[in-house]
């Protein structure tokens, strides 16, 4: 990734910028450049908007060769989302509209058991 863009990119001051790159350069970006975006991401994003969608955009494009980001991501999303806007669609995105039908095997994961839980706090897990 050129200097410029980096630059740029660092300047940005919600994650939009960031999410725009991403999304418009996937095909030529390395795995590290997008861990390196996803961290600015991460940086930049307040309230989770971003990172959720950018944790659906590589789950529904890469997600083998992007798993690290996509887990860091999601991670993050849970960790802002505090008013639980995006958490809903992320839950959905990344696991499936029947995520509730696999609930028991997909508790492994622990962004999976972590969403669910803030998503229905009553429910015993």
């Amino acid at each position: 990734m050129d200097s410029d863009i980096l630059k740029h990119l660092r300047d940005d001051t919600d994650g939009l910028l960031t999410y725009e790159f991403l999304a418009n350069n996937i095909a030529e970006l390395s795995a590290d450049e997008v861990n390196g975006l996803a961290d600015n991401l991460i940086r930049l994003d307040k309230g989770g908007q971003f990172t959720a969608s950018a944790a659906r955009y590589l789950h529904a494009t890469m997600p083998d060769t992007h798993r690290g980001s996509i887990d860091l991501l999601i991670g993050a999303t849970i960790d802002k989302d505090r008013e639980r806007k995006y958490l809903p669609d992320l839950l959905t995105g990344i696991y499936g509209k029947d995520y509730e039908e696999n609930r028991e095997s997909l508790m492994a994961d622990n962004n999976f058991r972590r969403i669910y839980k803030r998503l229905n706090n009553t429910a015993a897990i």
